[in-house]
């Protein structure tokens, strides 16, 4: 069974149809890296998905919870509010800007939603924590505050988070687009171990060899739609449809 399902997703703001009946699936362990140019929905996708955004039409489940089907109108419907909490602990986001709290340590920043919401013991989730944060090489940063810390290693922090809650998937929203080449390393380095453990994950991102060396799939969105998708060699060496030759070449051409 898929841990994620999207199907005929439909999304609008205002008279702008950003998403057009999109369909994705991603099975337990695989890492799909979503690309393509600016507004062609990529984000959207990732906040439906993520419950940050309502889909006008469309059907949204993780395994077999089903969060959001069609009604007989044609719009979806969700599930409840108690429901939809339980939901959320199935997956983690991780932003492109970090969205640490600034006035949390870098220790509290990751326990504060398993004790607080989750209502774990703290000891339990303590202990966690610190073993999260030396994995990802971090453990000498637990009492350090964000601005203390360079990009990447806020990122590292973010992940460290996202995982704390043990969830079944994992989605990215451009992870390196805020960072030096140099830290773009360190995230790529923590996501392939995260792949090695056969974490499922969703990377929306811009960087093109960073999709080619992380991902299983590669999904190519333009205009609202999947228009192209396989694996990173065949999408990325040997496109099918022009519209993806066109945006590699031109991604090609900025960044040579």
């Amino acid at each position: 069974m898929a841990v994620l399902r999207i199907e005929n997703l439909h999304k609008s703001f205002g008279t702008l149809d950003v998403l057009k009946g999109l369909s994705l699936s991603v099975e337990q362990g695989e890492v799909v890296a979503v690309i393509g140019p600016s507004g062609s929905g990529k984000s959207t996708l990732l906040r439906c998905a993520t419950l940050l955004e309502t889909m006008d039409r469309g059907t949204l489940a993780f395994g077999d919870s089903v969060v959001a089907r069609e009604g007989a109108d044609g719009r979806s419907v969700y599930v409840g509010k108690n429901e939809l909490r339980q939901v959320k602990a199935l997956f983690g986001l991780v932003f492109q800007n970090f969205n640490l709290f600034p006035h949390y340590s870098v220790l509290k920043n990751i326990i504060d939603a398993p004790i607080c919401v989750q209502r774990r013991r703290p000891d339990e989730v303590r202990e966690e924590a610190l073993a999260l944060l030396d994995k990802m090489g971090l453990k000498s940063k637990a009492d350090a505050y964000p601005f203390q810390l360079s990009g990447g290693q806020q990122q590292r922090v973010s992940i460290a988070r996202a995982l704390i809650n043990h969830p079944e998937i994992l989605f990215f929203d451009e992870p390196t687009s805020a960072l030096d080449p140099e830290l773009t390393g360190e995230i790529l380095k923590v996501i392939r171990q995260l792949a090695a453990e056969h974490m499922t994950m969703v990377i929306v991102t811009h960087e093109i060899d960073f999709a080619r060396n992380v991902a299983d799939r590669v999904v190519f969105m333009a205009g609202g739609v999947i228009v192209e998708q396989g694996r990173p060699a065949d999408v990325l060496d040997h496109p099918q449809q022009e519209r993806t030759r066109a945006f590699l070449a031109k991604m090609s051409s900025v960044n040579p």
